[in-house]
Parts: structure tokens; C-alpha cells; sequence
């Protein structure tokens, strides 16, 4: 009920202010907490994970992402169930299922809602910023459309990815299907 309340009190501070991705400190996999403020400096990457996924092997791609990049880049996953049920796990059931598959050494949150009445207070910061971006896409051609639509709704399956540049501000959004270790991102990493 304390985390609850507190996550409210969150939501509604970062409404009011814009909020930063350096305002928000939640629980990890493994019981520490994940504080985004000792992040500022790097790029941050952050993707809504599911175990049981056709994309669940990107994991691995993350972590070779994660792995040499290390220096400017820190990888954040959140899972979380609200597509097709794919993250059925508990907390400890997706800590073990990512280390023994994938090697994951990223820091991965405790399960949680990113999408819906229920959706996370980082999460609906991510989608605002999101939508905020969508209203400088032009909308001259079909491509541009969809593009637009994406970023006012981009969390539509397991494993979209945002990335926050050095400064705390989203500088892209990637579908579901892009690779972590496509030109697509590696432009913003190297």
C-alpha cells in the first residue's frame, strides 16, 4: 500500500512538473533498487520485457548491446505481462529465466504494468514523452503517418525500446521488431 501510495504521489508530481527520467527510482529483480538519477551522463535504453515472447530472444542482443557499450549506455528491462500473458513469472522465476538463457547482467526492475489503467509511473512518462515527440513528425505521407501514430502509441507488444540521451531526454523510440543491435540503433551510439 506504501509503494502504491507513493507511486501515486510520483505520477501526479511529475504531471505537474514535466519530470525528469532522473526523478524515478524503482525496485530491480534482485531486490536493490534501480535509481535512474545515477545514470545522468550515459544513455539509457529501456525496454518492456516478456520471457515467453517471439522477441524474447533480443535479449541476448541487449546484452551484447549492453556489454560494449557499457561506458555510455546503461540498459534498463521491465517486465511486465500485458501482452498475451508472456510474462507469467514471478520476479525470481524472470531473474533466473534471464541469467541462465541470456547471461543478462543488465539491470532488469520487478515485473510491472506498462500499458492501461494500471501502467507504471515511469512507463506513462515514457508514452507522454513519446507523444510529445509524435507532434513534431509531419504528416505529408503515408510513412509519416504511421510513424506519427507509433509515437503517439508505441507500446504495443513486448520488447519496445526507448532510448534517453545523456541529458535525460527521449531521443528515440524503436518498435517491438527493430533489433537492439540494428544501424537503426547503433546510430545513436556511436
Amino acid at each position: 500500500m506504501k509503494t502504491l501510495f507513493f507511486s501515486l504521489l510520483l505520477a501526479a508530481t511529475l504531471i505537474l512538473t514535466g519530470g525528469s527520467i532522473y526523478d524515478f527510482k524503482v525496485a530491480g529483480l534482485d531486490g536493490s533498487d534501480i535509481d535512474f538519477s545515477s545514470f545522468k551522463g550515459k544513455k539509457i535504453m529501456i525496454v518492456n520485457t516478456a520471457s515467453e515472447c517471439g522477441n524474447t530472444p533480443q535479449y541476448k542482443e541487449l546484452q551484447t548491446l549492453y556489454e560494449k557499450y557499457k561506458d555510455k549506455l546503461v540498459i534498463v528491462g521491465f517486465p511486465a505481462n500485458n501482452f498475451g500473458a508472456q510474462e507469467p513469472g514471478t520476479n525470481e522465476q524472470i531473474k533466473t529465466f534471464c541469467s541462465k538463457n541470456y547471461g543478462v547482467t543488465f539491470p532488469m526492475a520487478e515485473k510491472i504494468s506498462v500499458k492501461g489503467d494500471d501502467i507504471h509511473p515511469l512507463y506513462k512518462w515514457l508514452v507522454d514523452q513519446s507523444k510529445e515527440m509524435a507532434k513534431s513528425v509531419p504528416a505529408d505521407n503515408s510513412k509519416d503517418l504511421v510513424w506519427k501514430k507509433f509515437l503517439s502509441d508505441p507500446v504495443i507488444w513486448n520488447f519496445t525500446k526507448f532510448l534517453v540521451d545523456e541529458n535525460g531526454k527521449l531521443a528515440a523510440v524503436f518498435h517491438h521488431k527493430v533489433s537492439p543491435t540494428s544501424e537503426e540503433v547503433l546510430k545513436y551510439l556511436n
